[in-house]
């Protein structure tokens, strides 16, 4: 009999239909039933020894939050029998009642029940045992992973004492994942979390990756990355990373009608192991990341979400260096301007490659792209949202910091200079956006671009996370006032570690004392004046936490919450900021 090893999470939801990821331990039909009568079933197919599906269920009723249960092979497996959890439901609120978004990125996984934790309390674990309490209080209707959902480099003892079972850590990469078998558990070990696991099969969810979901400082530079593939154990940890993101984290963020059309889908699907199809899809994309587009589209009502690749769709040449592949960055373009006027497309630059505008990329297709008729002055959405999960702005300091280095790497004082800066950039971890000067000024363009005349939402938010505290900065443009409220909103971690260091050092950074002393090191530079100017308007902020935007109509609502230990042995989410933003 099949058993349920992993999930199950539910991932895409709209009005009339959802997907359900299950990981089973062994082929089986899976099936999704709900009790209004709704349900779905496919066949699992099968990675590495790994058996998944993605159960597609329609049928719906908009407006509506019913119970559902898995079967495999026509047995039970979810809900559990001895669950302490209410049941799980799929939620089809109607759009005209708002969007609720909770955000936020780094999370190691919680040790067992009753272990100690060295970093605190797990702001997810927390907001799940608050909606588990209340099922009627305010709860997300999706939750935003912005990155770091596992740690590849940096393992759990547990973990790490089940490698060396399986291999010598004393060889390359040490304690460190090595293949998709070690990936898997490191997924297999966060996502049972009890409470984790509660949350995440009853509240939608969408992902992407950041750099540890690899390794730290994934393509930071072209001199890094040359370093890397240079080693005999940096292609199959790459490879197995790539792999197991798109089977437990890409595959999940796409709809029903986008996965209908995904050609890798169908491939991996028809095969009786897909292990060597998705293997040569991974090899491809390290080969020419610009083949494959990570990143993709939601539309929440009158909400659009654009989650954003900015790790795998770089460009490391040091003469063109870009945050976003030219290909990549024509379909943000696009993305953002659908439905505003026949901008869309319209002066996206020498990067628009074939295809780009109807994000066919293999992987991941552009979304559901229907918005309102060009010129519509209403525009097609209320709210853009930008999830990358490196900060855009970052602490006055540290953004001069990093276009200095940038500078510096590219030959600007010379090749001593040069090399010097390329070991700094590594030893500081100096690859924000504030590091790619050029994709820097081309955000805040096109933001400012997207949040003016008519048509405009009534904010533009970049979500965020990476940084290990949280803030809010507005950004101002020179001679130019978008209609749009803008705001860089960083939130993490949700749960790791946050030493007397970070602490000391970002405060520091966002200082007066700061901002003159980066000054000062961007003329060294001979760093260009940035395109846009900001100021911080909330935190800095330390602890393991959660944001939360609150969007109904044309008004939005930021809320903060920090999970913190209890008397009596319980954790809560305390509130740190509740303030409007429009």
């Amino acid at each position: 009999m099949a058993g349920l090893r992993l999930g199950p999470l539910l991932r895409y939801t709209d009005g009339s239909s959802a997907t359900v990821w299950v990981e089973s331990d062994r082929p089986c039909t899976a099936e999704v039933r709900c009790a209004d009568g709704a349900r779905g079933s496919t066949r699992t197919f099968r990675i590495a020894g790994h058996h998944y599906a993605l159960v597609p269920v329609s049928g719906l009723t908009p407006g509506t939050a019913t119970e559902y249960e898995v079967l495999l092979d026509g047995t039970r497996v979810w809900p559990p029998p001895d669950s302490r959890f209410p049941p799980s439901v799929i939620a089809t609120s109607p759009a005209d009642e708002g969007t609720r978004i909770a955000f936020g990125s780094c999370r190691w996984a919680a040790p067992p029940a009753g272990g100690h934790d060295p970093v605190g309390p797990d702001a997810l674990d927390t907001l799940s045992a608050r909606i588990a309490a209340d099922p009627e209080a305010a709860r997300p209707d999706v939750l935003l992973l912005l990155g770091d959902q596992v740690y590849a480099d940096e393992i759990s003892d547990a973990t790490r004492r089940w490698i060396s079972g399986r291999r010598d850590l004393a060889e390359p990469p040490g304690d460190q994942v090595a293949n998709y078998e070690e990936y898997a558990r490191l997924y297999y070990e966060s996502w049972l979390d009890p409470e984790v696991r509660w949350l995440l099969s009853t509240v939608p969810s969408c992902m992407i990756f950041d750099d540890h979901d690899v390794i730290d400082d994934w393509n930071t530079s072209e001199a890094w990355l040359a370093d890397m593939r240079a080693t005999d154990w940096w292609r199959e940890r790459l490879l197995s990373g790539l792999m197991s993101y798109w089977v437990y984290q890409q595959l999940g963020n796409l709809s029903p009608k986008e996965l209908a059309t995904d050609p890798l889908y169908a491939a991996v699907r028809d095969s009786p192991d897909g292990t060597d199809v998705l293997r040569t899809f991974a090899a491809r994309a390290d080969a020419d990341p610009a083949s494959v587009r990570w990143s993709y589209r939601r539309d929440f009502g009158r909400v659009r979400l654009l989650m954003v690749d900015s790790r795998a769709a770089r460009v490391l040449k040091e003469d063109r260096r870009a945050m976003l592949d030219p290909g990549e960055a024509a379909w943000l373009r696009e993305q953002v301007l659908d439905g505003r006027s026949d901008r869309a497309g319209v002066d996206a630059g020498d990067g628009e490659t074939e295809g780009a505008r109807d994000g066919e990329r293999e992987g991941s297709p552009a979304g559901d792209t229907k918005g309102a008729p060009a010129g519509d002055r209403e525009g097609p959405y209320d709210h853009l949202l930008i999830g990358t999960s490196l900060p855009w702005l970052l602490p006055h300091l540290v953004h001069d910091v990093e276009a200095w280095n940038a500078a510096m790497c590219a030959g600007e004082r010379g090749a001593r200079w040069a090399r010097l800066g390329e070991r700094i950039r590594r030893g500081a971890d100096l690859e924000h956006w504030a590091a790619f000067p050029s994709s820097f000024d081309a955000l805040a363009d096109l933001i400012a671009e997207a949040g003016t005349g008519p048509g405009a939402p009534a904010t533009v938010s970049v979500l965020s996370g990476d940084v290990h505290h949280a803030y809010v900065a507005e950004p101002s443009w020179p001679g130019r006032t978008p209609d749009a409220h803008v705001a860089q909103l960083t939130c993490s971690p949700v749960h790791n570690s946050v030493p007397l260091s970070i602490r000391l050092g970002f405060r520091f950074g966002w200082s007066a004392w700061a901002r003159a002393l980066g000054r000062r090191i961007a003329r060294h530079g001979r760093c260009a004046a940035s395109a846009v100017s900001w100021r911080r308007t909330g935190g800095p902020w330390f602890g393991n936490q959660i944001m939360t935007l609150t969007l109904r109509g044309r008004s939005a609502r930021l809320r903060l919450e920090q999970a913190r230990a209890e008397r009596d042995g319980t954790t809560a989410l305390h509130l740190i900021t509740d303030r409007e933003l429009a």
